[in-house]
């Protein structure tokens, strides 16, 4: 007697568990639709989303040795939100990328270079010119760089000239504000390489006019079609080394719990809130150009978030299109974190994609190619 109930009970305890995990995840697929101002603990969600994922699909296979009817909880989840699957995880088989660009292409680099590692140059001067490498290696017509610093004078660190000469660039855009100017010699912020002509280009500035609620863009000619390209960096968590170091190993300390706890969520709150406005500006930008568009940058927040579908309303992900797996591209915290994108207009072919897995700053660089669809 006893046994059968503790069945029924154990069934209807998974098939409520089962209930919650999905309705998680359609919320945090749908997270868009919430005003972040009010709902903002639903990113907390989106954050998690391909580990409820993989619990939704845990959950299904287990009915299949149970009860098959209870499958249905996670398949019709998953049906509803196919497409924020796809967001997360893109069902391609392979993806291959050809370093030489075809003809007619262009190649579009975005990376978050963390200060081109300024601060160990005189101990690791190596970490700097493995990056230029890199660059060089991939020979991309257009590249983006966030936490950019650089300076106008030859005895920098960091010269523009310098990266320019070296990196076959014909010219750049340099967006910052001075008051976060990294030293005397070196400005902080956000630039744009390009081997084709640029024939405008602008910063956007809103208050409270710091680092991340600035974001630029460049327009330029290529094979015959002005294009607008641009390069943004919103707010970041700013999490400390103890937030890194407590996420990677929760202390069992009752008191270190609940301190780094509350920071982490407090940070992540802040930043759920600022990208909301920031990605609202950005969207209101792109939706003034007259020109098909190319958005490059850090977002510091993951697929089927408020600012990726804000900002990618209408665009389509150069990863989702051709890239394969997760695509983590910021090093730290989790491997499922792909927090840096290339979105463009459906007005251009995306060719192919890669994601270049080497830890030469803390986020992985993204490149794409992609072709100007003939007018018809």
């Amino acid at each position: 007697m006893a046994k059968p109930f503790f069945r029924r009970i154990t069934k209807r305890f998974l098939i409520i568990c089962n209930i919650v995990v999905a309705i998680c995840f359609v919320l945090g697929c749908y997270v868009k639709f919430f005003n972040p101002d009010r709902w903002w603990f639903i990113g907390l969600l989106t954050l998690n989303l391909p580990y409820i994922l993989i619990t939704l699909l845990i959950f299904f296979f287990c009915w299949i040795f149970a009860k098959k009817i209870w499958m249905l909880i996670s398949l019709l989840a998953i049906a509803f939100c196919w497409k924020a699957v796809q967001n997360i995880f893109p069902l391609h088989l392979s993806a291959s990328f050809k370093t030489q660009k075809d003809t007619g292409n262009i190649r579009i680099m975005s990376w978050n270079v963390e200060h081109f590692d300024i601060l160990e140059y005189k101990t690791h001067p190596e970490t700097k010119q493995k990056m230029i490498a890199l660059i060089k290696q991939y020979q991309p017509d257009i590249a983006c760089f966030q936490e950019m610093v650089g300076g106008d004078d030859s005895k920098a660190i960091n010269y523009l000239g310098d990266f320019k000469r070296r990196l076959e660039f014909t010219g750049y855009y340099y967006s910052y504000e001075n008051r976060f100017d990294f030293d005397q010699a070196h400005h902080f912020g956000i630039i744009t390489f390009s081997k084709i002509p640029i024939i405008n280009k602008q910063t956007i500035s809103t208050p409270p006019h710091d680092y991340n609620s600035i974001f630029q863009y460049v327009d330029v000619i290529a094979n015959n079609d002005t294009v607008r390209i641009f390069n943004i960096h919103l707010q970041s968590l700013k999490f400390t080394q103890n937030n890194l170091k407590y996420l990677d190993n929760p202390d069992t300390n009752t008191d270190t719990t609940l301190s780094e706890s509350r920071s982490i969520i407090g940070k992540l709150k802040r930043g759920f809130l600022k990208r909301s406005t920031q990605s609202n500006r950005v969207k209101e930008e792109i939706d003034r150009s007259p020109y098909p568009v190319i958005v490059c940058g850090d977002f510091n927040d993951v697929p089927n978030s408020y600012a990726y579908c804000k900002i990618g309303d209408g665009l389509q992900n150069a990863f989702v299109e051709k890239g394969i797996g997760f695509g983590r591209t910021f090093s730290d915290i989790s491997p499922t974190l792909r927090i840096d994108n290339i979105f463009t207009d459906k007005k251009f072919t995306i060719e192919q994609f890669t994601r270049i897995p080497k830890r030469l700053s803390d986020h992985f660089p993204i490149i794409a190619d992609v072709s100007i669809k003939m007018n018809k």
